[in-house]
This record gives structure tokens, sequence and C-alpha cells, in this order.
């Protein structure tokens, strides 16, 4: 018998609990670890959508890159979105477990996903934080090279590759080829990517004054938007799962989505 305790293993033997930052929430937020796990949802946010979703294909344990509970909750009711999504989990005998942080800087996780959707070439982590058990280095930022090109046709690529709605970027009056990247809200790394010696940055959910800051620094910079650059890395939690756990059925949401809408 395969229980959630066992999928939470193999899920830090993958991307280790300690590659977590320090504020982040990490592992089985709700269910019991001893329950058996028959089949097995996916998806990057576990919304309530998602959470229904599970239910519908009767599978007993939702595993999602964000975190169920994020931020201390003082109480766990119907009034709010998380609560809403804890409780129905917790009527229906439903787990829930993330692999957030940890998943973004672990070998092979979203960001190496991410260079790896993008074409990227020569790839290394910027400014590691350690090496893994064979040696690897392991951190949040990855860098990489293609053949040079200029931003609008760049921007246009990562467009149609993480088959984005649409994006924002600005140009830091440079050519395009030593690119980096970080999925999700990474904008406050952009100092640090210049510092690597990169021409341009590719994450999400850049504020207007990081645009401005961006172009002082000579960078450009590409808001891909936040599901967009860490999707990739569902179909690869969904191999992974299945790889390791052959007689438990795994499924990717067909729910879970970017709910931004361009005009």
């Amino acid at each position: 018998m395969t229980t959630v305790k066992d999928i939470e293993k193999k899920l830090f033997d993958w991307a280790p609990r300690d590659y977590a930052e320090s504020w982040d929430n990490v592992g089985l937020l709700c269910g019991r670890e001893n329950q058996e796990v028959r089949r097995i949802l996916v998806a990057l946010d576990p919304f309530l959508h998602v959470c229904q979703e599970a239910l519908a294909v009767q599978a007993d344990l939702i595993v999602t890159h964000h975190p169920l509970i994020f931020t201390p909750a003082k109480s766990v009711t119907d009034r709010d979105a998380v609560g809403q999504s804890i409780l129905f989990l917790a009527q229906h005998g439903i787990s829930a477990i993330n692999a957030h942080t940890n998943l973004d800087q672990t070998v092979g996780g979203v960001n190496d996903q991410l260079v790896a959707v993008l074409g990227l070439q020569e790839v290394e982590v910027i400014r590691p934080c350690g090496t893994d058990e064979m040696g690897r280095p392991w951190g949040l930022l990855r860098a990489g090279t293609i053949e040079e090109t200029d931003l609008p046709a760049f921007a246009a690529m990562v467009k149609e590759r993480l088959n984005c709605p649409g994006l924002r970027y600005i140009s830091g009056g440079r050519s395009v080829h030593r690119v980096a990247v970080g999925g999700g809200a990474c904008g406050d790394e952009m100092r640090e990517v210049v510092e690597a010696g990169c021409d341009t940055f590719v994450t999400a959910d850049i504020k207007y004054n990081q645009f401005w800051s961006a172009r002082d620094l000579g960078l450009n910079l590409i808001d891909a938007g936040h599901f967009e650059t860490e999707n990739p890395i569902c179909r690869v939690l969904v191999d992974y799962l299945r790889k390791s756990f052959p007689e438990i059925e795994v499924i990717l949401s067909k729910k879970h989505g970017d709910p931004v809408q361009f005009l």
C-alpha cells in the first residue's frame, strides 16, 4: 500500500525540504499521512476548483507547486478561499502536498524546466546555494545562452513556447544572448542577474518601478506570467510520480490555469 507519507518522502528525495526558503511552507499541509493513495491529481495551484476536480476524478491526493496554506491562518472557515479549500479537502478525505521553493531550486526543478522549454544552452546556476549528493549545484536562478538575436524576436519566441496569452517587456538597449530565468515572482533578483553577466531576464509579476530599474541597469526584462513560467514543471511532476509509483494513476489537472485575461 502506498501512502501519502510515501509520496511526500519521494518528492523530498527530488526536492529536499531544506532547499525551501525559511518563509516557505512545503510538504503535507492537509490530510492524513497514512492514508492510502490510488490516484493523484497534479496542478500548479490548490484552489477550490482544483480541489473539486480532485473529487470529480476520485483522487486521494493533490500534489501542487504552490502551497495550500502560505501565511499563518488564524481560522479555517468558509469565509475565505483558503478555508473553503481546506474544508472541502477534509470533508472528502483528500490530502494535499506541495513542493514550492524547494522545487524552484532543486536540480531538474522549475527553473531547469524553464530553461529547457526556452532552449537555452550552457546552463548554469546563478549563485548556487550548495551542491546535492551527486555534486550538482542547486539554487534559485538559472542562466544560459542562445544565438544572439534582438529582443522583440526573443520575446515572441518566449510567448510562443510558454503559450502566453500576452507578455510585457522592456528593452535595456541590448541584444539577447545570455539569458537568466526565474519562474514566478523573481523581479527582486535583477541585480544578481546583471552581476552574473546576463543581458536578459525572463520572470513574472514585475512591478512598474522594476521595469524602470531594469532599463536603468541595461537589462532586457520580460514578464511572461506567473502561471506560464512555472506551469512546465507540472508535466514533469506527473512523469516523476508515474515513474516512482507505477501502481498509482497520476492525472494532470485540466482545470488549473492563468486567471488573467487579455484583450
